[in-house]
């Protein structure tokens, strides 16, 4: 019978791999993280048990604490999590201060326990000065991201510290993007942090505390700062992906086509919204599309094989919108097109090209 294959002939089918370019979102494991997760499962015991095994957790535990400092360059208190929104909950929540402050753009896990928001500019920077329009209890707790998830703003830290510093406050900030690719703002009080940004293992990330004064003791573990047993394989995992980190984080050669895109964006009448940023990053770009709303083109990627996505993925399951564009005055109108694409370590030049001339042929099509 002709052109018949039976059961037992094999097909050779030929895939196209996907484009992975949501690395705000999640950044793929390491494979040096890989190692340090199989390190830990090896030292299974519980390093809070004073017998032998569980002496040599403890030992691996505080080894990866000083080499995540020393990754990091911090020189004081880390306290291990299970990611940046528990690390966020324990600063704001335990911290011996008055009342909290946000910025408008910072992540949820910061904002749902805020007392007051701080406004940004139609830059994105924060408008530090108008934090204290009214009566503020003394030494406020000031929560300042370093890089915004959205956009790749970064924020002046030191400006913010400053005037922290002159109101007697405490300082809080997110660096879930920024740890293992920017240098950290060492003078905050606290930083939070997340493996899983960087290239370590999900389920675990880290408070950079100062001082512990600063914080009210909760729990058995961590210095007596958090309950439940560390999540050691884990652990180690977070450290070696610090350490592997290069400097630059994503070599410059690789994102260089981004440069001519940028200026094909303009001048189809899209939004590049690093031109309107105080101090845009590389690895964290976002792109209004003209006449085709975010959700079409998220759908017309996937098809295409490229992942991206629209905002913070702790949100972009909803169909609300981005609060971060809207605290930066951007028009409903534009927030709507707007799509976020995010660079990380495994990104390659030939993976950003592809982009490009989807995102062009795209709009040249609507």
């Amino acid at each position: 019978m002709r052109g018949y294959i039976g059961p037992k002939a094999k097909i050779a089918i030929v895939t196209t791999p996907r484009i992975y370019l949501d690395h705000a979102a999640t950044t793929p494991l390491r494979p040096e993280a890989r190692l340090g997760v199989e390190e830990g499962f090896h030292l299974w015991a519980n390093p809070s048990s004073p017998h032998a095994e569980g002496r040599r957790a403890r030992a691996a535990l505080e080894d990866a604490r000083e080499r995540v400092k020393a990754a990091l360059g911090w020189e004081g208190e880390v306290i291990f999590t299970s990611g940046a929104s528990e690390a966020a909950a324990i600063a704001l929540e335990r911290c011996r201060t008055g009342d909290i402050r946000a910025a408008a753009v910072e992540h949820d896990a910061i904002l749902r326990g805020r007392d007051a928001l701080i406004a940004v500019r139609g830059d994105g920077s924060v408008e530090i000065e108008a934090a204290d329009a009214t009566t503020v209890p003394e030494a406020s707790i000031y929560a300042i991201q370093h890089l915004n998830s959205e956009t790749g703003n970064r924020q002046d830290i030191a400006a913010v510290e400053a005037y922290v510093r002159e109101r007697n406050g405490l300082l809080l900030v997110d660096c879930a993007q920024s740890a293992g690719k920017f240098a950290l703002p060492t003078a905050a009080d606290m930083i939070v942090a997340s493996a899983h940004k960087f290239g370590g293992p999900v389920g675990v990330g880290a408070l950079l505390v100062r001082d512990f004064a600063m914080l009210r003791p909760g729990g058995s573990q961590e210095r007596g700062y958090r309950a439940g047993t560390e999540n050691l394989p884990a652990v180690l995992g977070m450290a070696a992906a610090l350490e592997a980190c290069g400097d630059p984080y994503v070599d410059p050669a690789v994102l260089a086509p981004l440069d001519t895109f940028a200026a094909e964006v303009r001048a189809l009448g899209g939004e590049w919204f690093s031109d309107r940023l105080s101090d845009p990053t590389p690895y964290i770009r976002a792109i209004a599309m003209p006449g085709l709303s975010a959700q079409a083109q998220l759908m017309r990627f996937d098809m295409a094989g490229i992942s991206v996505s629209q905002g913070s993925a702790c949100s972009s399951g909803t169909m609300k919108r981005s609060h971060v564009l809207t605290a930066m005055g951007i028009a409903d109108e534009v927030s709507d097109r707007s799509i976020r694409v995010s660079f990380g370590w495994t990104t390659t030049r030939a993976e950003v090209e592809r982009f490009c001339e989807v995102w062009l042929a795209m709009a040249r099509t609507v």
